[in-house]
């Protein structure tokens, strides 16, 4: 275990902000570093509320699960998860269907150690270690092959993380893969930075300037994602909008409009 630890902070550069931690800045959990919450004060000079912005995307992870495994799915390749924390993805499903199997897939070392330790006790969820940008090497994975059948559906997740693709690395070609491997009755449930304000804008060049990555796009840009599937009510809005399960204000703040996300059928 102590030659475990070390390899993986070997591999952490806390020079650099990193996404899955700047996530768990916001989620006010403990394990990020000062530079994690450097950038994360940042981003609140231009968008006061990117804590609450960080609920409302948890929140909708939590409703979205919760719809799939009504629809009948009980596997869910979750892509860039993120560090483990509250109401995770396995929790949410499998207190819904107990026979739910979930694969968390994230490329930061941090995710592992944590992810390991957390689901020591729990034969029916993993994590892998890998750049979701390899949808190939993931799809291959030992854990993804013991838990994940491909002959029937599954929950194709990238919750806040396609945003943090840039468009020279195709992410609508990334998703298309995954959505390829898996057969009809699978879903494609994302959510993504929106550019849905001058407030937004100005977030996406702090984003770009300290992390390198954050690309809001509009959304028409998060909808083309969906093309050729089939989109779940109410479509492609921002979080709060998306099935609320308690009452929505007539008029959403900056911060509500940040993310949008939605739900679609492979047919």
């Amino acid at each position: 275990m102590a030659e475990q630890q070390d390899e993986w902070k070997s591999a952490i550069d806390t020079t650099r902000p990193s996404i899955a931690r700047a996530y768990d800045v916001v989620l006010h959990g403990k394990d990020n570093f000062e530079v994690d919450r450097a950038f994360v004060a940042e981003i609140v000079k231009v968008v006061p509320e990117i804590y609450d912005v960080a609920t409302y995307n948890r929140h909708m992870l939590g409703r979205g699960v919760r719809f799939l495994v009504d629809q009948g799915v009980t596997q869910f390749v979750d892509l860039g998860s993120g560090l483990p924390t509250v109401e995770n993805t396995h929790q949410v499903a499998q207190r819904a269907n107990p026979e739910s199997r979930v694969v968390y897939v994230d490329n930061d070392p941090m995710v592992l150690a944590h992810g390991r330790a957390l689901l020591a006790e729990n034969e029916r969820t993993a994590v892998v270690t890998s750049d979701l940008r390899d949808p190939a090497a993931i799809l291959a994975d030992e854990a993804v092959a013991r838990l994940i059948d491909l002959g029937r559906p599954v929950g194709v997740m990238l919750v806040g993380i396609l945003h943090h693709l840039h468009d020279d690395e195709d992410p609508r070609g990334i998703v298309e893969a995954y959505m390829a491997a898996v057969p009809s009755g699978s879903y494609l449930f994302i959510t993504h930075f929106c550019d849905s304000s001058q407030d937004s804008r100005d977030a996406e060049k702090k984003f770009l300037a300290l992390l390198g990555t954050g690309r809001f796009r509009t959304v028409a840009e998060i909808t083309a994602f969906f093309d050729g599937f089939e989109l779940v009510e109410p479509g492609v809005v921002p979080l709060p909008l998306w099935r609320p399960e308690a009452a929505v204000p007539d008029e959403l703040t900056v911060g509500q409009r940040l993310m949008f996300g939605g739900i679609a059928r492979k047919p």
